[in-house]
């Protein structure tokens, strides 16, 4: 299933009572991949790190576990998962009975793996570690303090611009705002680019991210749009972007795209997360 119509988004939803995997509604990447050029081979590698902080389940004599999730879908994965999908199926381990927290991990990466067409990383934080998961704001510059007039009612690339010295820089902005392409609902996130050329100007880039302010589309498919931009419209050597998108029904998703061989940065959560 794929028809955003037939998701539970915008509809009144029954929250289920017991372990149900089919709650998970997949859509696939290709479509929107597909309006950026990109087609079904990107010129781009990463991951999406999905947070989720509302998940219980039972133990098996039925007192109430609880922890902090982190999936890790690889970005060359054929299907991402709708989010309101992901929370009605955490919901529905609510009340279910399982002999462990390693069967929980277990269940949820098989039910993931199966909706997304790859293999998902899924990571329980019990309790104890909560007080240990890292916290910091985005590293770079921030480039808020720029001035900015425009009021686009659409993305604008051509605002992006690159001349002059060869840099290697890491800006950020907290301003980034797009909306949820069923409901309307606005998205908020801090938005870190990280590159290597021609020097980005620095008022056209905020005004470029600010642009999506009006924009629908899901958050990795935002993220996909601004490293094919700025790659088109500066023709960087490297590049790199992460969206730290704000919680939404108890989760937040953080997309991160590169042009480069690097690891995937530490899932380091931001004040606003």
């Amino acid at each position: 299933m794929t028809d955003l119509k037939d998701s539970p988004l915008g509809h009144s939803t029954t929250w289920a009572s017991a372990y149900d995997p089919e709650l998970l509604f997949p859509v696939e990447r290709a479509p929107q991949r597909r309006e950026l050029g990109i087609g079904d081979a990107p010129r781009f590698r990463g991951v999406d790190v999905w947070n989720a902080y509302e998940v219980s389940w039972q133990d098996p004599r039925g007192k109430p576990e609880v922890a902090i999730a982190t999936f890790v879908v690889p970005a060359e994965s054929p299907r991402i998962v709708e989010s309101k999908s992901v929370k009605l199926y955490l919901t529905a381990l609510n009340l279910t009975r399982f002999a462990s927290r390693e069967a929980v991990t277990a269940t949820i990466a098989r039910d993931l793996a199966a909706a997304t067409g790859t293999h998902v990383d899924v990571t329980l934080t019990p309790p104890e570690g909560f007080a240990a998961l890292p916290h910091a704001e985005p590293a770079g510059e921030c480039i808020d303090t720029q001035p900015l007039s425009a009021d686009d009612k659409t993305p604008v690339p051509e605002a992006l611009v690159a001349r002059g010295a060869i840099v290697a820089e890491t800006l950020f902005t907290r301003l980034f705002r797009s909306l949820c392409p069923v409901t309307g609902q606005p998205d908020y996130a801090s938005v870190e680019i990280r590159y290597s050329g021609a020097r980005i100007d620095r008022a056209g880039l905020l005004r470029y991210l600010v642009s999506f302010r009006r924009h629908a589309g899901f958050h990795e498919h935002c993220v996909e749009r601004i490293f094919v931009d700025i790659r088109q419209r500066c023709a960087p050597t490297v590049l790199a972007v992460h969206g730290r998108f704000t919680r939404r029904g108890g989760i937040d998703i953080n997309p991160w795209r590169t042009s480069g061989a690097e690891r995937a940065p530490i899932n380091t959560r931001t004040a606003r997360q």
